[in-house]
């Protein structure tokens, strides 16, 4: 099995005939997935998503994959392929064609209809292709045709790839729901007859890897849905991903199957279902929506909500609703139904979500007390399933973080998947497949990207950590007048404090360290304003270190006396 070393150096030119697999995001985290396949010259991109930022990334919107190593190359990309309607698969779309708007953008209608409305926030009119599952399209120097496979969203597509250098398969994110509410299943056929045509390169979801069976079907969600819609003495309030289509169908019917009305809150949940109900993808009963207006009028337990914010996002429906800041008042005999699984690295976010509704009354039901959502993603018995039907020469996880990839390569040699076969890589890391063999024979950038406010690429690590430091540490800025002749205090130094708790004389100390950095400095002979203030912070930050166990930011002005 191999994987990413430190030392992978920048790769090598690729073999004439050879395919070379660069993911550019999804390898080693859930999301901004994006993966690139280059082939005699040209480029294909499968997916463009963003990330969503953790507590230690405070102040940015989302996280884009690095376009850094295509960026000179862009006219040589074909299309972008989108797998489905995901963020974490389109998101960073719009970010991408700010760079060149005309590349193609080839999806299924409903992937299609939600990146288009997405689109119009930047005002960038996109160059769209259509595909359903049977489709063949010769893109660039690629073949692609496309399968179906179910999901949590509908109209998901895995693409097989064909090039001079072998077939790639590349699944999306997928499962293998044998009762599919929209009765669409995983093209297990089509996988087969891939297999006989001879997959060389499989990549394939990780996500539930490390979850032995199969994944719960949706429709086994009806009882403890009607339960809900049944006991409620109130309002019923629902957050799911404002692009599960398939979740909002079940609620939708158990809301007309109990004479209640329904109203969307949320811009990214009434766009969405917008285009979901126009397109038929979501079958609306006659009168069942309502404005929130007309639904605040009519008797509590006449009324169902559906919102944003199942991962506890701050800014979403539902966190603003725990937190008393949004007009709808979360109240005593509510009943909050969570339905949405939990994104790793989202479970504080949600618990403080939790808790705050429950504090002005609620009745929350979520995956941890109710079974009111199941995985999009195939466990570890359909990964394996999937291994035997299409046998694979290699195999390269994709979509999960280190433990989810580990996981599945280890189900795929398993399976009797030649170990030297299975490759684990990071983002950036490059994947030749050559002679039928795919290893690892470099490495390019692929660091993150983050949109803060209207700025990309504007924040930086650096930028984080004073982020980081101020909410956790404080500030201090030291205002110094030094005497440019003698290099010696003019005055006091004056301590102006925020976030750090302290006394009258808390930094009575410091100033010793300010005059022993300065003769230090005169003696050095060393007088820049900008030098001495670089000094000053880094001396008096140890000092507070040594003294407090506290490193907050410090900002030194030195004035010339």
């Amino acid at each position: 099995m191999s994987h990413p070393h430190p030392e992978l150096q920048k790769p090598p030119k690729l073999p004439k005939g050879g395919l070379r697999v660069v993911g550019l995001g999804g390898l080693g985290e859930i999301g901004r997935n994006m993966t690139v396949f280059e082939y005699d010259g040209s480029l294909l991109i499968v997916d463009c998503g963003v990330l969503f930022p953790e507590e230690h990334q405070p102040g940015v919107d989302v996280i884009l994959p690095d376009f850094g190593w295509i960026r000179d190359r862009l006219d040589k990309v074909a299309a972008v392929v989108l797998t489905h309607g995901h963020e974490d698969h389109i998101g960073g779309v719009p970010y991408l064609l700010r760079e060149r708007p005309d590349i193609p953008l080839v999806g299924s209608r409903l992937t299609l209809a939600l990146i288009k409305e997405k689109l119009k926030e930047h005002r960038i009119v996109p160059v769209l292709q259509e595909v359903k599952e049977g489709d063949r399209s010769q893109l660039g120097g690629f073949e692609c045709e496309f399968l179906a496979v179910n999901h949590s969203i509908p109209d998901g597509l895995a693409v097989a790839i064909r090039t001079g250098a072998g077939l790639v398969l590349h699944t999306g994110d997928f499962k293998m729901d044998q009762f599919p509410l929209d009765r669409r299943i995983t093209d297990l056929r089509g996988f087969a007859r891939l297999a006989d045509e001879g997959v060389d390169l499989f990549l394939v979801d990780s996500t539930n890897a490390e979850v032995p069976g199969f994944t719960t079907a949706e429709r086994d969600l009806g009882p403890a849905i009607e339960k809900v819609f049944r006991d409620a003495p109130r309002r019923i309030i629902v957050s799911s991903f404002a692009s599960h289509v398939h979740r909002i169908q079940q609620v939708l019917d158990a809301a007309a199957a109990h004479g209640r009305k329904v109203a969307f809150v949320g811009r990214s949940m009434v766009r969405n279902m917008g285009v979901a109900g126009d397109l038929g993808y979501l079958r609306v009963p006659e009168g069942l929506i309502v404005s929130l207006e007309h639904l605040e009028k009519m008797p509590a337990n006449k009324a169902t909500l559906i919102c944003t914010g199942s991962q506890g996002e701050p800014m979403a429906a539902l966190s603003r609703m725990a937190s008393r800041d949004h007009k709808i008042r979360v109240g005593e005999g509510d009943t909050i139904l969570m339905a949405s699984s939990v994104i790793p690295g989202n479970e504080n976010a949600i618990s403080t979500v939790i808790n705050g509704l429950t504090r002005w009354g609620a009745n929350v039901v979520h995956k941890g007390n109710a079974k009111v959502h199941v995985s999009g993603h195939a466990s570890a018995g359909e990964l394996v399933y999937c291994y035997n039907i299409i046998a694979p020469a290699n195999v390269m996880p994709v979509h999960g973080e280190w433990r989810h990839l580990r996981a599945n390569a280890d189900l795929a040699i398993s399976t009797g998947i030649d170990p030297d076969h299975v490759v684990i890589a990071e983002d950036g890391v490059v994947v030749d497949l050559v002679n039928g063999h795919a290893k690892i024979t470099g490495k390019v950038q692929a660091g993150n990207i983050y949109v803060d406010a209207q700025t990309v690429g504007g924040a930086t690590e650096a930028h984080l950590k004073d982020r980081r430091t101020l909410a956790e540490e404080g500030v201090v800025t030291v205002l110094a007048i030094v005497d440019a002749d003698t290099g010696e205090l003019a005055d006091r130094p004056d301590f102006l404090v925020r976030g750090f708790a302290h006394e009258p004389t808390t930094f009575d100390p410091a100033i010793q360290v300010i005059e022993r950095t300065l003769a230090r400095a005169a003696a050095e002979g060393i007088g820049d304003p900008h030098q001495l203030e670089k000094m000053l912070s880094r001396d008096i930050g140890r000092w507070s270190h040594r003294a407090f166990r506290r490193s907050p930011l410090i900002i030194t002005v030195v004035i010339d006396a």
